[in-house]
């Protein structure tokens, strides 16, 4: 087996905006998020160590850590925080940070979607 067949604990970002701080928008959008950071980077769930999501101040009327519940991630350590209410900062944005186990030496492909693509330029989308 060569180092690139072996697993190594990473980390992946991402991150995502709402239109409006309801239940179904935060929802919605964390799925998609976390969704397409499974997709681009071969992930499957017993991949996934443990998960903190952010969500700035304004948004309040769901946790994101319950979308991930819906796509099967109910035995998986998730954890949500307040992002610092920093002025100026991007509004109604939920970032995720993914530890996870996946070959030594892939490339690894964060996700930065909607609004939240201006957080990382650099990143392609």
């Amino acid at each position: 087996m060569t180092d690139d067949q072996n697993p190594r604990l990473v980390a992946l970002r991402g991150a995502t905006t709402v239109d409006a701080d309801t239940e179904g928008g935060i929802r919605q959008r964390t799925e998609e998020l976390l969704t397409q950071l499974f997709e681009r980077n071969d992930l499957a769930i017993d991949d996934i160590v443990s998960i903190l999501f952010t969500a700035t101040p304004d948004l309040r009327s769901d946790f994101p850590a319950g979308a991930a519940r819906t796509l099967g991630l109910s035995n998986t350590p998730l954890l949500c925080a307040q992002e610092i209410p920093v002025e100026g900062a991007m509004a109604r944005c939920i970032r995720v940070l993914i530890h996870c186990y996946g070959p030594a030496g892939a490339t690894r492909h964060h996700v930065y979607l909607h609004e939240a693509r201006q957080l990382r330029l650099d990143v392609p989308s």
